[in-house]
């Protein structure tokens, strides 16, 4: 039967951590098998998707958004064969699986980033953002990490800098680099034939960085109360026009975009945090060619919530 193509639009999405979810094998963490084997009581609830929360190979600093292996499930969680059996089962029961995709960027002990930190001329030299420093030896410029402090880590192999947008141990992949967006491509591709009805796609405006390195200009949302992170965060002092939501990012879209239009049935939402998040969600979700739905969190803070 043709898989109805919009069967996202009005769907009830549930969300399942399974670190936390149901433990099937009783070594304390939840885990696919543990999934599946609650998924009568989940179609029980008249959802109409689950949206799984990352389960790939991880060593779990920021808890599976430090992804180590995007083709991996990471062995607490269980096999790639329990996640296949986990999407049959759930296509028995009408409901479908939706995945995370971490996109913008890696763990540090993806291999990939192995071999770029390795030396400045090896195949993968140009997958991660490095930038020489500053004369004095302080980093390129002013971006700041969401997490805090400088978002470039200095690296002693390369004696360069990295751009890391979350932890220092999450290195920003460079979608610069032709290269890099095949790779993502066809990671993306290999869950689609897996049968994956859709993806959540992690910080999916933050691909793209201005590749002059400009700093960022201050912001005048701190004043204003219109800040999507807490005031007491330096992220919120800046205008975030370099480092994230760049133009080149929408193109890549449409290439997301067409790859999963070679799938019937299967969508994207994806999560948008940006100093406008509600404009930028609108071109995101613009012209049937990208998006399929985004969201942010700008609906929680003060301002929205009278």
């Amino acid at each position: 039967m043709m898989k109805n193509p919009d069967w996202w639009r009005g769907a009830v999405i549930y969300q399942v951590y399974p670190r936390s979810f149901y433990d099937s094998n009783g070594d304390g963490i939840g885990d696919l098998p543990g999934v599946t084997a609650k998924l009568d009581y989940i179609a029980s609830l008249n959802v109409d998707a689950i949206w799984l929360s990352p389960f790939f190979t991880s060593p779990m600093k920021d808890f599976g958004y430090d992804v180590s292996d995007y083709r991996g499930v990471d062995p607490i969680f269980g096999t790639i064969e329990d996640f296949d059996e986990l999407i049959a089962e759930a296509h028995k029961r009408d409901l479908k699986i939706m995945i995370d995709q971490v996109l913008s960027h890696s763990s540090d002990q993806h291999r990939w980033f192995t071999e770029s930190r390795a030396s400045r001329d090896n195949p993968k030299a140009d997958w991660y953002v490095w930038a020489d420093p500053n004369a004095d030896g302080t980093p390129p410029n002013n971006w700041l990490s969401v997490f805090g402090g400088s978002a470039w880590a200095w690296d002693s192999r390369r004696k360069q800098y990295y751009l890391h947008n979350f932890l220092t141990s999450q290195p920003d992949l460079n979608f610069h680099c032709p290269d890099v967006v095949e790779q993502v491509l066809s990671d993306v591709k290999f869950w689609l034939d897996r049968g994956v009805d859709g993806f959540r796609l992690d910080a999916i405006n933050f691909c793209f960085h201005d590749p002059e390195l400009r700093d960022n200009p201050p912001s005048n949302a701190v004043a204003e109360g219109s800040i999507g992170v807490r005031k007491e965060n330096p992220y919120a002092y800046q205008f975030h026009k370099y480092d994230k939501t760049r133009p080149e990012n929408l193109a890549f879209l449409q290439r997301l975009r067409a790859l999963l239009d070679q799938y019937p049935g299967t969508t994207t939402v994806g999560e948008i945090g940006d100093d406008n998040s509600l404009q930028t969600m609108a071109e995101y979700t613009s012209g049937g060619d990208k998006l399929h739905m985004a969201y942010s969190f700008d609906l929680l803070t003060e301002q929205h919530g009278a």
